[in-house]
């Protein structure tokens, strides 16, 4: 095998695979902010997570469960470099011409616990791993049909892991955590099946497209 066969990647895996990396490092940044959405309340973060959730449904159908485990492995990379340069920068002086406010919100934003921090690695990895498995797995009784449904069902079930995980991890044993879990859970699951169905369609269309291309 050649050398350019061996790192031959399609258009369509190569848009979504760095569409993915970008979506691992802003979640976090997003996560610093709860959003209202009527009487549901959501940290902002789950937006690129759902983007991630997605991605790795649409790669796991166009490429294969492999691949999309794969992708899910690879996103470790950007999101343990993303950290520790977060870190290095955290402990680096900053200028003495900075703004003490800006300065001071920076350190808010990017700060952060080793249980946090652990919380969304260890959330990360096991929930959307879990939705490429749940995801592949219904392909595979069901066929290529009902896509909406197994992008749906597998959303879900990795939202619910995903939030036990993170608020376990994160927030066990600081404060009561259960309201907390039941909110999050709710409008995760909420997000989940209005939004990741159509978006799964629209990306899978658009790998097909891109691959039609080369």
């Amino acid at each position: 095998m050649t050398s350019a066969a061996r790192t031959a990647i399609s258009r369509g895996l190569l848009a979504l695979s760095v569409f993915y990396g970008g979506m691992v490092c802003i979640a976090g940044v997003l996560g610093n902010k709860q959003v209202a959405l009527g009487p549901l309340a959501v940290e902002a973060g789950i937006f690129a997570f759902l983007l991630l959730v997605v991605t790795s449904s649409s790669v796991a159908e166009l490429y294969g469960r492999a691949t999309a485990n794969r992708l899910v492995v690879f996103g470790f990379v950007p999101l343990l470099v993303s950290l520790l340069l977060s870190i290095i920068v955290l402990a680096v002086p900053a200028s003495p011409n900075m703004d003490p406010a800006r300065l001071g919100a920076f350190e808010t934003i990017m700060g952060g616990t080793p249980r946090i921090w652990l919380g969304g690695i260890l959330a990360y990895g096991i929930s959307t791993l879990l939705n490429v498995t749940i995801f592949s797995r219904l392909k595979a009784s069901e066929g290529s049909s009902l896509l909406w449904l197994r992008a749906g069902i597998s959303s879900v079930l990795s939202q619910v892991v995903d939030t036990l995980i993170f608020i376990s991890v994160a927030f066990y044993g600081v404060f009561p955590i259960k309201e907390l879990v039941l909110g999050q859970m709710l409008a995760k699951v909420v997000l989940s099946a209005i939004l990741v169905p159509p978006l799964v369609y629209a990306f899978v269309a658009l790998g097909r497209n891109l691959d039609a291309r080369d």
